[in-house]
């Protein structure tokens, strides 16, 4: 079946992966359905479903007659960690159920690398909880768990850059992690869609290619070099992250984005992604190495006024 006969169902398509995700499958012409809670303006050709993930009817029409289901909806930030369970959770067994009602068997289902340490964060514990869920679906799965994704439209990142630009990027304690372009991801998650022995039932940490991922310091002078700025790169202990994070949520509130559930662990020394848990490469490479796709996306943020 070629690339443009398929017919992908994804939630989550007006987020920033799924936008990326949007972009790379009509390129390639590919037939997409999306759920949105509001449908946006300025994308035509997709065939928007307007509901969210509580909303059994929505999910019964976005998954009708797909070839593979993208979940990527997910909630990653939140005011009461208790919020995590119930969309991340709950929500991706309502996707499970409508795709076994709907009897497609395809499921790419987007986790994290928080997943792995589900003591550290409500999210993680969320994420990994609906990773259970998906692998007792009966369904022909494949679950990626992401390292730090950035890129154009990345709100999370951006303050990274946004300090940078003033010359000071504050890290968590010393530790690493793995990166990786959205526009990778996306294409790794739409070459997932065809089922294939060498996926089914597979749980993959996909990264931009470098072993040994990024020390925090590295990846603080990257972006440094992405805005063209030398940076001061401290490591502020978990305690006065903590105390960074009550101060964020007294000035944003509800929108805060430093919360003490990030906090937790953003203080893990180790989200590198294992390469035991590589994509093969027959499936998927990456393409975007990440200083470059780091000063792609400073000018993104430029010619968008975000910098």
């Amino acid at each position: 079946m070629s690339a443009g006969s398929k017919l992908f169902a994804i939630t989550g398509g007006t987020g920033f992966v799924g936008q990326a995700v949007l972009d790379v499958a009509q390129d390639g012409g590919a037939q997409v359905r999306a759920l949105a809670r509001k449908i946006p303006d300025g994308r035509p050709g997709i065939d928007w479903v307007k509901g969210d993930l509580s909303n059994a009817a929505a999910l019964a029409d976005l998954v009708d007659g797909a070839d593979a289901v993208i979940h990527i909806a997910a909630l990653t930030n939140a005011p009461d960690p208790a919020q995590f369970a119930i969309v991340n959770e709950a929500g991706t067994q309502a996707v499970i159920d409508a795709v076994r009602q709907s009897g497609a068997k395809r499921l790419v289902f987007v986790s994290s690398l928080a997943a792995r340490k589900p003591e550290l964060s409500a999210y993680g514990a969320s994420k990994a909880q609906a990773e259970v869920l998906v692998k007792a679906s009966g369904l022909d799965w494949t679950i990626v768990r992401p390292p730090a994704v950035y890129g154009p439209r990345d709100k999370d990142m951006f303050d990274l850059f946004g300090t940078a630009r003033f010359g000071f990027v504050p890290l968590p304690p010393g530790g690493a992690t793995s990166l990786i372009h959205v526009g990778d991801l996306a294409h790794l998650l739409l070459a997932l869609g065809p089922p294939s022995p060498a996926v089914r039932h597979k749980i993959f940490e996909p990264d931009d290619g470098r072993e040994g991922g990024w020390s925090h310091k590295e990846m603080a002078r990257a972006i440094g070099d992405a805005v063209g700025r030398a940076v001061f790169a401290p490591h502020l202990p978990k305690p006065v992250l903590l105390g960074a994070a009550r101060i964020d949520r007294l000035l944003r509130g509800d929108r805060a984005k430093l919360t003490a559930d990030r906090v937790g662990y953003m203080c893990h020394p180790n989200w590198v992604a294992r390469s035991d848990r590589a994509v093969p490469s027959g499936v998927w490479k990456p393409a975007i190495a990440t200083p470059e796709g780091l000063k792609s996306t400073a000018q993104w943020y430029q010619s968008q006024g975000w910098l």
